[in-house]
């Protein structure tokens, strides 16, 4: 293979990543959501804490809501597992919502559950 076929193919791979970057960014940082905080009360009707992200689908009087938490180390760290919701509990979430606001989605910045309260982004939980 030539040195300059190499070359385009390096270049073009690492054009791919930048260009696969933001997006990426985008989902895992905080850019998609309102910069305002808005706490949620309802059921939870599922709990997933598998990677990528654990979340909760929560059922409010507004519908049905992706309730977000930390990457699965960070969700660990504040004390939730598994075991620590399950459905049919009540919780209350407060984070930020989406800032497309017909999509019922939010990442939780902290959620108690059965009376333990989990700080999920402790920096970032507005008093």
């Amino acid at each position: 293979m030539s040195h300059r076929l190499i070359a385009a193919s390096t270049l073009c791979a690492a054009a791919s990543v930048f260009i696969a970057m933001p997006q990426a960014l985008a989902h895992h940082g905080w850019s998609w959501a309102d910069a305002e905080q808005i706490k949620l009360t309802g059921t939870v009707k599922q709990v997933q804490v598998a990677p990528p992200h654990p979340w909760l689908d929560v059922e409010t009087q507004d519908g049905l809501w992706r309730v977000e938490l930390g990457n699965p180390n960070q969700t660990s760290r504040a004390g939730f597992d598994e075991s620590s919701a399950k459905p049919g509990d009540t919780i209350t979430a407060t984070g930020n919502r989406a800032q497309d606001h017909a999509e019922k989605r939010m990442k939780a910045v902290q959620i108690t559950v059965g009376g333990k309260t989990y700080d999920i982004y402790p920096d970032r939980i507005k008093k």
